[in-house]
């Protein structure tokens, strides 16, 4: 390491003559176009400083850095500063912070879901059988006599001529649908809606948020195993506590009153006694031009909510363009995790989140200075400390629904979330399959820097709706979120795939997220020149990159740089 150092360092001075004259292969010019070689020149005396950022927010008087605690100042206040000494601007209209308003909702006094219909009453088990909570900020949730209509999978998807609640009127109604989406089942990404890969229509939250938009009175998912990636212990962990949301000026009243899922077997007996067969039923939505079907049985079920409002916030730098300076690119990573969380066998109870995602914040303070060191690229950079990702990516949503700088006026940007300590690696991969024209920036600089790119890893489970970047791409912004790949440098995927098992099986959310003097820096320092790279094609560019025609997302960004003045619709 002390040797390539001194080989980066010897390039640093090239760099800034050299950092945007690479061309092509046909003579076009490539903005910020780097070798690898210029690329970790760039980012090497910055690297010190994301050391720095990482150790000290993972320091145990950090607390762990829960949000809307009395550590939360403690916490931006240092993150300010070092905003401040990488050559960045106050954000948000000469301020730093950006407030994020956010309502947490605890369900009790759960009763049965009682179905009524064909003659018979069936009742179902809170938290064994069936889960619900309610998006709605009220103290009381009831859902009464409610007819259950089956939707299939919920999905209304125009640009794939689809949609699961034709002719039907939803208002009053329960819906009851299918997890993930009808080519789940797939071994290849052939299909309608891409196969093994999960898009946005097979996850819950699009799921709640169609039949919101479709006027039902509540939403039941039906649990599967092998299509929800994961068992009934984990939505019935995750769907009995506490519940997080952004406040927004109606309390959610456009929501649905009630969302929630229930066992397989449970819908299984409701379909049966409604005189219809899930398999049978599931096959059929599989198909285009699938009608929803209404069960002749309704639902009731109810709960109290106990209600505690907050304000936790991100923190935003930037720095302004050169020639387009209301054209803006972001980067962004989540200060916040767990704070304290359940003791280890030494007693430590602070969940330090060094790694998720300490190295994140590091990583986009050290980029901030890369890019102040280098000169300003021509478009502005914005630099989001994001907080609230481990309550359900509520900071990157705040912001996203309450842009400082237009959307339509955004070309893109990157996320960064969770950078592991270990060797360099000879590939990366692009979360989310090939969703967007971002897909060939990233294999062009790939190319550029001798990289290959891998697979993304076990697509199915749907990744790319799982972090900050996606509250972004939701509205129609193309985000990179990228991953380093398994093979090392230094024993290859069997020494990669080992760093990352011990990691999820025994640090992830856990006290041992610690920061080490031994870590290993060698790809994290491949990791901030590409990030480094990839800022720079889109903040040196001059192309708005979309989403690809077939993608969920691409109708959205359409509209919105159709709007009259947009400058992503020059």
């Amino acid at each position: 390491m002390a040797r390539f150092s001194i080989c980066i360092a010897a390039l640093i001075g090239a760099v800034a003559v050299s950092a945007c004259s690479t061309m092509d292969n046909g003579g076009t010019r490539q903005p910020g176009a780097l070798s690898a070689s210029e690329a970790e020149a760039a980012v090497a005396p910055s690297v010190p400083l994301m050391k720095e950022v990482t150790k000290r927010l993972s320091a145990d008087d950090f607390e762990g850095r829960a949000p809307s605690t009395a550590v939360e100042p403690k916490v931006t206040e240092y993150i300010i500063g070092e905003f401040r000494k990488a050559g960045l601007q106050p954000g948000n209209q000469g301020k730093w912070l950006q407030e994020v308003p956010t309502v947490e909702i605890t369900g009790d006094d759960f009763t049965p879901l009682t179905v009524k219909g064909a003659g018979e009453t069936q009742s179902y088990a809170f938290g064994e059988q069936y889960v619900a909570t309610s998006y709605r900020v009220a103290p009381k949730t009831q859902v009464k006599d409610s007819p259950l209509v089956f939707v299939g999978y919920g999905i209304v998807a125009p640009e794939l001529g689809w949609n699961d609640y034709a002719g039907i009127d939803m208002h009053g109604k329960t819906a009851v649908i299918l997890v993930n989406d009808p080519d789940y089942a797939n071994e290849t990404e052939d299909g309608l809606f891409k196969g093994r890969r999960m898009t946005y229509y097979g996850r819950w939250t699009y799921k709640f948020e169609e039949a919101a938009r479709q006027g039902a009175d509540a939403a039941l998912i039906i649990h599967d195993t092998f299509p929800a990636a994961y068992g009934w212990n984990v939505v019935n962990s995750s769907w009995t506590g506490a519940q997080y949301y952004v406040q927004s000026p109606n309390d959610n009243a456009d929501a649905t009153k009630a969302n929630g899922w229930v066992q397989k077997p449970v819908a299984e007996a409701i379909l049966k006694a409604s005189g219809h067969d899930l398999a049978s039923l599931t096959k059929a939505a599989q198909a285009s031009g699938f009608k929803p079907v209404p069960l002749g049985m309704t639902a009731s079920f109810g709960f109290r909510n106990a209600i505690r409002r907050s304000t936790s916030h991100n923190v935003v730098g930037i720095l302004p363009g050169t020639a387009r300076p209301y054209e803006y690119v972001l980067y962004s990573a989540h200060w916040d995790h767990l704070g304290h969380c359940t003791p280890d066998a030494t007693g430590d109870d602070i969940c330090n989140g060094a790694v998720d995602n300490a190295t994140g914040v590091g990583a986009i303070t050290a980029l901030a200075d890369a890019n102040r060191r280098h000169g300003g690229a021509q478009r502005s950079q914005v630099f989001i400390a994001l907080t609230l990702e481990e309550s359900g990516l509520l900071g990157s949503e705040y912001y996203a629904q309450n842009p400082i700088y237009p959307l339509n006026a955004t070309v893109g940007g990157v996320n960064i979330d969770a950078l592991l300590p270990g060797d360099r690696v000879r590939d990366y991969s692009m979360t989310g399959g090939d969703k967007s024209d971002l897909n060939d920036l990233f294999r062009t600089a790939l190319r550029e820097q001798g990289l290959r790119e891998a697979p993304e890893d076990s697509p199915e489970k749907g990744h790319y709706y799982r972090s900050d970047h996606f509250s972004y791409a939701k509205l129609g912004v193309p985000m990179f979120d990228i991953g380093r790949g398994t093979d090392w440098m230094q024993g290859g995927t069997a020494a990669g795939e080992a760093a990352a098992k011990d990691y999820v099986e025994n640090h992830y959310h856990a006290p041992s997220d610690e920061w080490s003097d031994d870590w290993n820096w060698a790809g994290l320092t491949q990791d901030l020149a590409l990030y480094y790279r990839l800022g720079r094609m889109l903040a040196d560019g001059d192309s708005w990159p979309n989403w690809r025609a077939s993608d969920e997302f691409r109708g959205i960004r359409d509209a919105d740089c159709a709007r009259p003045g947009a400058p992503c619709g020059r």
